[in-house]
């Protein structure tokens, strides 16, 4: 497992390479100057000049590519000239200084995602700390949701499989995967958020945490989870409910199934002692995916609810061209994705023993 483990770092190393390359060449071929962009409205030659210096921005393509893994690169090499990018300052990086080589310092650091051009120079890694757990935690409530209600759910069609229940529990499974998230958005912030307010007492939009009257105190408001959580799950729970039936059907119709029931097992005890584990695996697969799907943010549900999250950080960067934060943004997102991947096939590995690494 350790040597398994070890080949798919290198393997998630690779892939995000790829991503780095991509995303900085796709987005540095968009028409515009980045220098004018940090500046805005403003028209100063000479700040342009030495905004174009200070951020790289005067040299080709090709070395404004390496200037960028290096800064991404937890591994990095800088120059001692003051007047160059690599130049090493504390207020950028927190380094740790392991050697030289011909005068040039190698360290140790944190990834540099460099500075948002549209936030008075705010670090891109500031931002994304500040709105990534509110999407963690979002991610977590909505898939924890899918899971609990998917597997039950999914247990009870496949034990009542050619009922009415059954048939019920289809029709909304087919529904949930069928209609588009944006639009159960807007359909249960209307509905339970103004409509049934004096019921529900849930609001249209809102995030975690909440600004009081007065600009003073935050204070963190959990009832504006509820909506946004159970619609990110709405579509996972569907699939799950599907892959749950199918796999626990096929389950119980192996021979070791039989036997136990033989033995005088109910299929209660069948079902959690024999059945359930080794029907998951194509529901972690699910899972994962969608997990991984939702902390890259969920755009839509983020930006109808107003939740304050990675998500709807990447849309409002998007409207202004801030490209440090959707790079960023991206790269964080792809990273995500590879840890997830990981683990996951840790988990299998776990639940089914004949699954060789």
């Amino acid at each position: 497992m350790f040597q398994y483990v070890i080949g798919k770092f290198f393997y998630g190393i690779l892939t995000l390479f790829g991503v780095v390359t991509v995303i900085f060449f796709l987005f540095n071929v968009l028409p515009g100057d980045p220098a004018r962009m940090l500046m805005g409205q403003r028209e100063d030659s000479e700040q342009l000049q030495n905004i174009r210096k200070k951020y790289g921005f005067d040299q080709s393509l090709t070395q404004q590519y390496f200037y960028y893994l290096n800064d991404i690169s937890p591994l990095s090499f800088h120059s001692p000239d003051k007047n160059t990018y690599t130049f090493l300052t504390e207020d950028k990086y927190d380094f740790q200084y392991l050697f030289s080589i011909n005068k040039t310092k190698v360290v140790l650091k944190y990834p540099y995602l460099r500075e948002s051009f549209q936030k008075n120079g705010k670090s891109v890694r500031s931002v994304i700390l500040e709105t990534l757990p509110n999407t963690v935690i979002l991610a977590i409530t909505a898939i924890s949701i899918a899971i609990i209600f998917g597997i039950l759910l999914g247990i009870l069609s496949a034990l009542y499989k050619d009922t009415f229940l059954e048939k019920t529990i289809a029709v909304v499974s087919t529904l949930g995967m069928s209609v588009p998230s944006f639009f159960s958005a807007i359909v249960f912030a209307w509905l339970f958020g103004f409509v049934l307010h004096k019921y529900t007492y849930l609001e249209m939009t809102g995030s975690l945490y909440e600004v009081g009257d007065f600009g003073e105190e935050v204070y963190i408001k959990w009832r504006n989870l509820i909506l946004p959580s159970i619609v990110l799950g709405i579509r996972p729970l569907a699939v799950i409910i599907q892959l749950m039936r199918n796999s626990l059907l096929e389950t119980l119709n192996q021979d070791y199934i039989r036997t136990a029931r033989a033995k005088g097992l109910s299929m209660f005890q069948v079902i959690q002692k024999h059945a359930l584990k080794n029907s998951l695996n194509p529901v972690i697969t699910a899972v994962s995916g969608w997990f991984a799907s939702m902390l890259a943010g969920a755009v839509f549900i983020e930006y109808i609810f107003n939740w304050n999250g990675l998500g709807k950080e990447i849309v409002n960067a998007l409207n202004t061209l801030d490209l440090p934060i959707i790079m960023g943004a991206v790269l964080v997102i792809a990273t995500l994705f590879i840890i997830v991947n990981i683990l996951v096939d840790i988990i299998y590995g776990w639940l089914d023993p004949r699954i060789k690494f």
